[in-house]
């Protein structure tokens, strides 16, 4: 199945904030790939993430989180950032903050 793939206002300013300019680029070439078939890719998540997604990129220490909407065949990009397991800019924290904040709008 082939979608289109677009970047929330939040996750492309999480990816202008990342410095180096190739882990940059490798992280457009992983979210373009999310086109193709973005259910076979990543793994599910849980708890406040349900109904969301992640993939690893960038020598596995980055994590695309996103969303596929299967009325549109649209493929959200909802985070991206470094897993940084109990620190506060752990990447599935601020995705839980954002979808928080989305939902309670």
């Amino acid at each position: 199945m082939k979608c289109t793939v677009r970047i929330s206002t939040e996750a492309l300013e999480q990816l202008k904030n990342i410095k180096d300019r190739s882990v940059r680029q490798e992280l457009f070439e992983r979210i373009k790939k999310l086109a193709n078939d973005p259910e076979e890719q990543g793994k599910p998540l849980r708890n406040e993430l349900a109904g969301l997604r992640s993939v690893k990129a960038v020598h596995r220490r980055y994590r695309i989180v996103y969303q596929v909407e299967r009325e549109e065949v649209v493929v959200v990009v909802v985070a991206v950032g470094i897993r940084k397991e109990g620190d506060r800019a752990d990447i599935y924290r601020q995705a839980t903050l954002l979808v928080k904040y989305t939902r309670q709008k």
